[in-house]
């Protein structure tokens, strides 16, 4: 009997713990289901309206290593500078393989030879055929004096004698022109025959020395010192390994002509390429001051101004546009490539009541806040002046005002989420 009360009471115990912890479970959902939002003061003071943005530090006036147009597809680089490598002005930075290059040189130099061989022969036949046609002149102008003397004796000679030696006079006279035009057409003939080898050794000269140009500029050198910024090989990889992660160009690597292989940015003048979002655009200018810190030189800060402001581009969801960044006093430890942190200070506003940009709402073309009042977080209309991404210059509402950080309908939402939850943990 003892032990049947016993029971009964450690029942009765367990069922009173039940209720107690369902009842305390219920009032705990009931005070989160009335808890308010997180809350803010309308505040009044000095604004500092900035945009952050983060960029790559690469040189200004960077001067760029393209793989030079050889008349084939793809070379081979057989030498290459080490990426972020100290070079000078002059220092071999990409070497191309030339063997092709090198073969052609060397059948256009024997070509060459051959020409030059060709035009002295020429020369040299042109040289014997103006004295054999001038040895011919010669002989027809002596005939045509002899002739002459001969005619001077007619009157004392018979008629028939007279007319023969008349006869050859015409003869020889006859042999003279022909003689006279024979040389100027021999020497048309050889001085046609020169300028053809001429033109020909022109020819051959312009492609050795094309040759020897080609191989020139598969050499590309520094034409000012600073750090080697090797490029990412986007030819070969996109290939080979489709969608993988791009690779700077490493020794071995086949480039097409026109493609970038190096850099060398120009040490004097540091510039930060960033991406920035299309809704901050228009508070940027040129000349507008920023502050530039870089990842790899942590406590450092840089001046700087803005540059240039370029073209809105990509996805509708995802518009940006490239801004340049130029560091007015830069250090000798900068390095191409470092990650910069900028904050562009856009505009200073003194005594304007503005409110955190995380408490100012949008629909429907309206924007308000929710002002605390006896009846609850209301909407209330403002006037928006300017804003940055935690900063919102508003009009219509007054400084101290209670304001709610999150919408309240999304707080009680949440909070009817989880007494939802509790009721269901009750129920099981």
């Amino acid at each position: 009997m003892k032990f049947r009360i016993v029971i009964a009471v450690i029942v009765l115990a367990v069922l009173g713990a039940i209720g107690w912890g369902a009842k305390r479970l219920i009032k705990v959902a009931g005070e989160t289901s009335k808890s308010e939002p997180p809350t803010t003061r309308v505040k009044r003071g000095k604004v500092t309206i900035a945009v952050a943005a983060r960029g790559e530090l690469q040189g200004g006036n960077s001067e760029m290593l393209v793989a030079p147009m050889t008349g084939s597809d793809t070379m081979a680089i057989t030498y290459l500078r080490d990426p972020g490598e100290l070079v000078k002005e002059g220092d071999v930075v990409v070497q191309f393989d030339t063997t092709s290059q090198e073969y052609t040189l060397r059948e256009a130099q024997a070509d060459l030879a051959e020409a030059e061989q060709q035009v002295i022969q020429a020369k040299a036949n042109a040289d014997s055929t103006a004295i054999e046609a001038g040895y011919t002149l010669l002989a027809a102008q002596s005939d045509v004096k002899l002739a002459g003397l001969e005619v001077r004796r007619n009157p004392l000679l018979p008629a028939i004698q007279a007319k023969q030696n008349d006869i050859a006079l015409l003869q020889a006279q006859n042999r003279l022109r022909q003689a006279t035009q024979d040389v100027n057409d021999k020497k048309a003939t050889v001085n046609a025959a020169i300028a053809i080898q001429q033109a020909a050794l022109n020819r051959a000269k312009v492609q050795a020395d094309t040759a020897q140009h080609i191989i020139d500029s598969m050499t590309l050198k520094a034409k000012s010192s600073g750090y080697v910024n090797v490029q990412t090989n986007s030819f070969n990889q996109n290939m080979i390994y489709p969608g993988m992660p791009l690779q700077p160009f490493q020794l071995g690597d086949t480039v097409r002509p026109g493609l970038a292989v190096a850099q060398i940015p120009d040490l004097k003048n540091w510039e930060v390429s960033a991406q920035i979002g299309e809704l901050d655009r228009g508070h940027l200018a040129q000349g507008q001051a920023v502050a530039i810190g870089v990842i790899a030189l942590p406590g450092r800060q840089f001046p700087g101004h803005v540059k240039s402001i370029g073209g809105t581009s990509g996805p509708n969801w995802n518009r940006q546009f490239e801004a340049r960044i130029t560091l007015d006093t830069p250090a000798p430890e900068l390095r191409p490539g470092e990650t910069s942190n900028m904050t562009i200070t856009v505009d200073q506003l003194d005594s304007v009541t503005w409110v955190p940009s995380q408490a100012l709402f949008e629909r429907d073309g309206r924007k308000f806040v929710y002002l605390q009042t006896p009846k609850g977080f209301m909407p209330h209309d403002i006037t928006l002046v300017r804003s940055s991404e935690s900063q919102a210059v508003v009009t219509g509402i007054n400084e101290g005002e209670v304001i709610a950080m999150s919408a309240p309908d999304a707080q009680n939402q949440s909070a009817g989420d989880q007494k939802s939850s509790a009721m269901k943990a009750i129920q099981q």
